[in-house]
């Protein structure tokens, strides 16, 4: 199907089920580009084409950009000033993008308990740790998903190594307050799990533990995806101070308090949020997220589920008008959510 691109005016729909949605701590997913300097088998890549297809097969391309930094810097302006508090950026890989440094650095002040976090695989922040640590990002989160340079072989066929990452990461403690982990839960670093959960709590870093996403892109290796129980069995031996999170939107959360570190677990067993669209939609079987982020491309559009790029609504004509961008946006979740689209 074609993205949507209907002309919508101001006035046509109200913000609420913008501010809903942000109420229920939804977040702003702002992709700077779909391209990476690794090339992790299981990437989604915000809905583009990832990495390792393009590796494999260059007639495969991501969508060009569109966005340039005002632009960017304008959305996130408008869509955080009505309710948005949680912004992401993402990639591919963000710190590879000449968008990175301009948007990052113009970001406007944050409200009342909102965020700015950076979403990255942690090979390129000694590099550019100067200028992140002026900018007003909140958190730093680093994917983690190896401990040696064999398993980074196997899941993000690099040659960079596991020392890269692991500086990155020191990089970013010498910078900022927050800094997490995310580790994707796969057989290729099943054996490695327990030493990721090491390295956290020896630098009470929060880590976060996430069962496999499946998408078209990476269906070949869905055998690859591992269940969240090793990891909460193994959890439940080091401490009994465990809680079960429903933050209303996409999936439950199991949160693990260790020596005062949290570690979350995504695990499907606590079910996922599914809205209007989700209840008719030929995907959902394969669905382990439900809505909970609206996802920016550099491109331009804007889509609230990743396995479906036919909803995406292309906003980048509408960034003159913040009124026309905000109804637009606002109308596309309420469309969503009621199941219209």
């Amino acid at each position: 199907m074609q993205e949507l691109t209907r002309p919508i005016e101001a006035d046509a729909v109200d913000s609420t089920a913008l501010h809903n949605f942000a109420a229920l701590r939804g977040q702003l997913r702002v992709s700077f580009t779909p391209r990476c300097n690794i090339a992790c088998w299981f990437c989604h890549n915000e809905g583009d084409v990832p990495p390792p297809l393009t590796k494999a097969d260059r007639s495969r391309q991501p969508r060009s950009r569109a966005l340039d930094p005002d632009d960017y810097l304008t959305l996130i302006r408008v869509l955080t000033a009505a309710g948005l508090k949680r912004v992401y950026f993402t990639g591919g890989e963000p710190l590879t993008s000449s968008m990175a440094r301009p948007v990052l650095e113009g970001l406007p002040e944050q409200g009342a308990d909102a965020s700015y976090t950076l979403i990255t695989n942690g090979t390129r922040i000694r590099t550019h740790q100067a200028w992140l640590a002026r900018t007003r990002l909140d958190k730093v989160k680093v994917s983690l998903h190896y401990f040696s340079d064999e398993s980074m072989r196997a899941i993000a066929g690099t040659r960079i190594t596991i020392d890269t990452v692991l500086d990155g990461i020191e990089a970013a403690r010498e910078s900022f307050a927050q800094v997490e982990l995310n580790t994707l839960l796969q057989k290729e670093n099943a054996h490695e799990v327990s030493h990721i959960l090491d390295f956290a709590l020896e630098r009470r870093l929060p880590v976060q533990f996430i069962e496999l996403v499946g998408t078209d892109f990476n269906e070949a290796r869905a055998s690859s995806a591992v269940s969240a129980d090793a990891i909460l069995a193994y959890l439940r031996t080091l401490t009994s101070d465990e809680h079960v999170e429903i933050a209303g939107v996409g999936q439950g959360r199991r949160i693990f308090r260790i020596d005062g570190v949290e570690i979350d677990v995504i695990h499907r067993d606590l079910g996922r949020h599914h809205v209007g669209q989700c209840g008719t939609c030929r995907l959902r079987s394969q669905c382990v997220e439900g809505f909970w982020a609206l996802r920016t491309d550099h491109n331009g559009g804007i889509q609230p589920c990743l396995l479906r790029d036919d909803l995406r609504l292309n906003v980048a004509e509408l960034l003159s008008d913040s009124d026309r961008l905000v109804a637009a946006v606002a109308g596309h979740i309420a469309s969503f959510t009621e199941g219209t689209l």
